[in-house]
């Protein structure tokens, strides 16, 4: 009845008829055993999963993207949407290593999973409708509320479940049991996570600072010494994130990266090659290291009670996660929210072009006179286009 429940679910199961054997798996069981209300659609098909998706997407007229590599596929129809993946074994040719994987049953495929309260999966076809799998104990790990791995080399095989089962203490309030916390802590020191690419670490890290509770999660980190494996240099001080969690917020600044960017500032030279080779995007990237390098500095100017014209000359070539990064770090609020405010759109209605229709020489001078009005008019000495030709003109004369 749980299952039927669920949204999508009344066209889901009888487009499923005649197809094999289809499980809801992973964290949508563990998210619908806790009764939340939003549970995402994971299946899995022990057959040809890519197969059965164009034919889903047919049967409910949506469409199907297939991922020939990984042999899953995603099928939107509507407000109905779906990953499907065939149920598969995998084998790590060495730690930290992507796994090679083939089509298996569904035991299986539920022994490869990260931790036992993911290792569960419901049926949806046939007589099986219904029907809870869970041959790892996770119904029993879940009501006793802690994270377990299936195996002793889960952290070896695959480091990231390191972040994993950290955000997963702090998203679902479990604590890993002993056993588990000891084999996070034997991995951590052994360097485990320096075996996995930057791109995964990136996604399960920004996983984790994504979470309203993130603060206590790199409290974690730090306490089992993954930040450190991560990079010698990396400390994930929660406080620090938190700041500019928060900052993020009054800054409309991107608060992963903001926390981010607040946790490589404490030695953003060490740390600019391993935020190179979390491949967050060249955008992202120089957000992270310009809010990494300037936003410990711009509290001291800003309590200097700058005019308008200074801070925004301080201000406005920063991206928005600096800004947050400095409010982190104490900045006084006042500045940055006038920046936000007042100042941050504030530019000049007359161009270069206009100076040299004026008779000026195109020359260097010409970049000077434009910055010395715009600060003019950031701080309300001209106002409006014949003001600041005005102003650009006589500063020509002076200045020649």
């Amino acid at each position: 009845m749980r299952v039927e429940a669920l949204p999508g679910m009344d066209r889901l199961l009888p487009a499923l008829e005649g197809l094999p054997p289809t499980y809801l798996v992973g964290g949508a069981v563990r998210d619908l055993l806790l009764g939340s209300d939003s549970v995402d659609l994971d299946l899995a098909m022990e057959g040809d999963a890519l197969a059965a998706a164009w034919e889903l997407a047919e049967r409910l007229e949506g469409r199907a993207m297939t991922h020939e590599r990984f042999g899953t596929a995603t099928v939107r129809a509507g407000d109905l949407v779906f990953d499907l993946a065939g149920t598969r074994r995998e084998r790590y040719e060495r730690p930290g290593a992507l796994p090679e994987v083939e089509p298996a049953p569904l035991a299986e495929d539920l022994a490869r999973r990260d931790f036992t309260v993911n290792a569960m999966a419901i049926g949806l076809t046939g007589d099986d409708l219904g029907e809870l799998h869970d041959p790892h104990g996770g119904q029993k790990d879940l009501e006793a509320g802690r994270i377990r791995v299936l195996h002793d080399r889960s952290f070896i095989d695959d480091p990231t479940r390191l972040l994993r089962a950290v955000r997963y203490e702090t998203r679902l309030g479990f604590p890993m049991d002993p056993d588990t916390e000891r084999l996070a802590r034997e991995a951590a020191t052994e360097g485990a996570p320096a075996t996995v690419s930057g791109q995964r670490v990136r996604d399960e890290l920004l996983d984790l600072l994504g979470e309203q509770e993130a603060p206590t999660g790199l409290a974690r980190l730090r306490e089992l010494g993954i930040d450190r494996a991560l990079h010698p240099a990396f400390d994930a001080d929660p406080e620090l994130a938190a700041g500019a969690a928060l900052g993020a917020a009054e800054t409309a600044a991107d608060r992963r990266l903001a926390a981010l960017a607040a946790l490589v500032s404490r030695a953003p030279g060490e740390l600019e090659p391993w935020v190179e080779s979390l491949a967050l995007g060249r955008g992202a990237r120089d957000r992270v290291m310009a809010a990494a390098a300037q936003g410990p500095s711009l509290p001291r100017a800003l309590r200097a009670d700058p005019p308008a014209s200074a801070i925004h000359a301080l201000l406005s070539c920063e991206p928005a996660e600096t800004l947050a990064v400095a409010l982190a770090y104490g900045a006084p609020p006042e500045p940055i929210h006038r920046f936000l405010a007042d100042l941050r759109g504030v530019h000049l209605d007359i161009t270069g072009d206009d100076l040299i229709a004026e008779g000026v020489p195109e020359a260097p001078l010409i970049g000077r006179i434009l910055n010395e009005v715009l600060r003019m008019k950031v701080d309300g000495r001209v106002s409006g286009r014949e003001d600041e030709l005005r102003a650009a003109l006589q500063l020509v004369r002076e200045w020649e």
